[in-house]
């Protein structure tokens, strides 16, 4: 009998989101609001928020494949998010993605 395991590649986002002067408080609840669902996420290997001095917030998230980036964007819970974003953030977020090369002990195999 033969068995395949899927190799999955892990996959970071990772930026920079500025509130708009007077929303720093309701941002930062929303964004909270977000760490322990998308943990729970299939595939989420991290997830953190930071926040910057200047008063930026700064997420970075691990997954184990696009495929559960894509779930993950597709929850009514992220898609509430973005929705209402624009309302508390000045400009548009800074985001970045990349394949993370170096291994991570979740998905070796």
């Amino acid at each position: 009998m033969t068995t395949t395991s899927k190799v999955h590649t892990p996959v970071s986002l990772y930026g920079f989101l500025t509130p708009k002067p007077g929303h720093a408080d309701e941002l930062r609840k929303l964004l909270m609001d977000l760490v322990e669902p998308s943990r729970g996420h299939e595939g989420s290997l991290q997830y953190h928020l930071h926040e910057q001095d200047d008063g930026r917030f700064f997420l970075y998230e691990v997954w184990r494949s696009q495929e559960d980036i894509d779930r993950h964007n597709a929850t009514p819970l992220l898609r509430a998010f973005m929705d209402g974003l624009p309302e508390h953030v000045e400009g548009a977020p800074e985001a970045y993605s990349g394949v993370m090369r170096s291994p991570h002990p979740d998905t070796a195999g």
